[in-house]
């Protein structure tokens, strides 16, 4: 009887590992690889992978994303039907233009954290998000956490 509640609860430890979110640190080491992927592979070839579902950029509720200064999204880990669309006018659950936001933390200071509220996929419920971003070029890549 122990030998099987322990082969349970090493299980179920397994899967709620399996589904665990990804961190902040995670998020920023994240977007920090793309950039230098960027830098050693070309746009080209680094907005492809990063668009790849089952691509190196894409770990549990991690992905890349990459939109530049007009709103106009490059790449996207997370939905590739994104891809060449104009994001500005997107709005949070509060009615915020989160994108936007995104758009002058990158001009003004290179790199930060932009929080909004959006629907996770997991829950199915709206739950604060903050999304790190990075300035490279006349874009910005950017990967979120659920809080």
């Amino acid at each position: 009887m122990k030998k099987l509640f322990v082969t349970i609860l090493i299980h179920l430890l397994l899967v709620s590992f399996a589904f665990a979110g990804g961190t902040a640190n995670e998020a920023k080491a994240l977007v920090e690889k793309a950039v230098a992927y960027v830098k050693a592979e070309g746009k080209d070839k680094a907005f492809a992978e990063f668009t790849n579902p089952k691509g190196k950029f894409v770990d549990r509720d991690l992905y890349i994303f990459v939109v530049d200064f007009n709103g106009l999204t490059l790449a996207h880990g997370g939905n590739a039907k994104l891809v060449g669309k104009d994001m500005r006018e997107l709005k949070d659950a509060d009615g915020e233009f989160f994108i936007q936001k995104m758009i002058t933390l990158a001009k003004s200071k290179g790199t930060g954290w932009v929080d909004y509220k959006w629907a996770n996929p997991t829950s199915n419920k709206i739950e604060p998000k903050s999304t790190y971003v990075q300035t490279y070029e006349n874009y910005f890549l950017g990967c979120g956490i659920y809080k």
